[in-house]
Formats: C-alpha cells, structure tokens, sequence
C-alpha cells in the first residue's frame, strides 16, 4: 500500500502533465484538482510544498516560455498571445511584466536601443566583468575568460549597444571591495528581473556583511515560507555578484550549498567577510 506521501507525489506529477499538455487551454484550479481527485483547497496546498510555486504560478511559467518560444520565432505579439492560450496582448503584457520584468515588445527585441558599458577588473576574488546602464549596474559576474564573460552577458541583452569603457558607476561599484562597504545604498543597480526575484534579492541585501542566511529564512522574511526552492532558484539567477550578496546564503543544514561563480570563490569570500568585519559593527 502507498503512503500519503507517495500519493501526494504521483498526484502532483499527475497534474504537472496535465498542465504541461494543456497550458494553452488555461485550465483552472478547479479543473486541475478535479483531474487529480482533490478539493481545489488540498490540491494548491500540496501543490505549492511538491513544487515550491502555487498551480496558479506554475501554469504562467510554463505559458510564458511557451510564448517566449514564439517570440523568438518572430511571431507577432498579438499571435504568440493567442497561440499561449491568452484572450489578448494585454494578459500577455500583465505577465510579462510580472516574471520577466519587461514587456514582450522589450523581451522581443532583446535590449534593442539599450547602451551598456562594461569593464573588466581585479577583486579579491579574481577578475570581474562589471556592466552598466544610464540607470545603474545591470551585471557583475566573476570570468576566468574574457569572450565566455561576454557572451554571457550578451545573452542577456542580445540586441543592446556595447561599449568597453569604464565610467563612474563602474567605478563606484568597485569600491566595495576595498573601501567602506557600508556604503553599499549608494550604488545604483538596474535589474531586468520578476517582482518575486526582486524580493529575494532586496532581502539578500539586508543580510549584514559577516553574517549568513538560509533559503528558508528568507523564504519566511519576504512572507512565503513555502517557497524555500522557489527562492533557491532566484538566488541562482542573480546577475550581480557581491553586490547582491547570494554567496552569504546557505542551507539550513550548514552545508554552504552551490554559487554560480564556484564554491571555492564562495567559500574565499564567506570568511574574507568574517575577517573584516570581525570586533566591527557591521
């Protein structure tokens, strides 16, 4: 006989492939627990603890890559909200402004207009490439080579203007590896992110210097205590390294757990925190 627990699992993976197949006709909670014989209330409670997302979530992501595919094939705005299941271009506006941070016209053109600076540059930790905008640093990345660095970072704003040169905000970002890092609210960043990444990460930022997280605690801190790998994934995805400090933040077991950057690096700069502000009020 199967245990609840392994009734839930099959349950819920029951319901991802339902989902997945049928995303484009926007089932409804309702529809959704009804196909796996659950009360609507059940079925999003153990949704949410299998998958860390609500259904409700889950469904807008798998739309929303659904009608990234489209975009990219130069499909028109109007058509690839159809092709997702979506009644208009304005739900389809709605979410991407609410998980990708961007409009699909803005998605579809991939940064086109945008001006980036970048640099490349020495820190404790080995070279950075630092990149900015007229707003602030967009990307901050440690690269062991100057083309993958790059093309990483071109990735991310395929049809922006790039310009190798170093300018002020460059400059004032740096200074957090050798001068007051307290000084941290000065700095300026311009993120392309969801609201629900820009909550981890602005409660990344309030995580002092010297001092270390958990996913849960900060699961808990911005009021989804549910949704541990839902933030893990959105510490994963921090395009600016150091200046939002994901590497301060482990498991609850203690284990340090990955870094985009390498665990080694993680592991440099979590105890080169501790060394300076050691007998210092951070």
């Amino acid at each position: 006989m199967k245990t609840q627990e392994e009734l839930n699992f099959a349950r819920i993976s029951s319901a991802i492939t339902f989902l997945k197949a049928n995303f484009s006709r926007q089932p409804s909670l309702e529809q959704t627990a009804e196909h796996v014989n659950l009360s609507p209330f059940h079925f999003q409670k153990i949704f949410t603890d299998w998958a860390g997302v609500s259904p409700k979530k889950f469904l807008q992501y798998l739309t929303i890559a659904h009608a990234k595919k489209m975009l990219q094939q130069d499909v028109s705005i109007f058509d690839t909200a159809l092709g997702s299941g979506l009644s208009g271009t304005s739900r389809l506006h709605d979410l991407f402004i609410g998980i990708e941070g961007m409009t699909p016209g803005e998605y579809k053109n991939g940064g086109e207009n945008l001006e980036i600076n970048y640099s490349f540059a020495d820190s404790p930790f080995g070279q950075v490439l630092i990149a900015s905008t007229a707003k602030g640093i967009c990307y901050l990345a440690f690269s062991e080579a100057d083309d993958t660095a790059l093309r990483e970072l071109q990735a991310l704003f395929p049809n922006a203007r790039y310009t190798q040169v170093v300018d002020l905000i460059q400059q004032n970002a740096l200074y957090i590896f050798t001068h007051d890092w307290r000084k941290l609210d000065q700095v300026k960043l311009h993120l392309k992110a969801t609201a629900f990444q820009l909550k981890v990460w602005e409660s990344l930022l309030k995580i002092p210097m010297g001092k270390l997280g958990t996913y849960g605690s900060i699961a808990r801190a911005i009021a989804v205590p549910g949704a541990s790998r839902a933030v893990g994934t959105a510490v994963g995805d921090n395009p600016v390294a150091f200046l939002i400090p994901c590497h301060r933040v482990i498991r609850a077991t203690g284990v340090l757990g990955n870094y985009h950057w390498g665990q080694t690096r993680k592991e440099a700069m979590i105890g080169w925190e501790a060394a300076h502000t050691q007998g210092k009020e951070v």
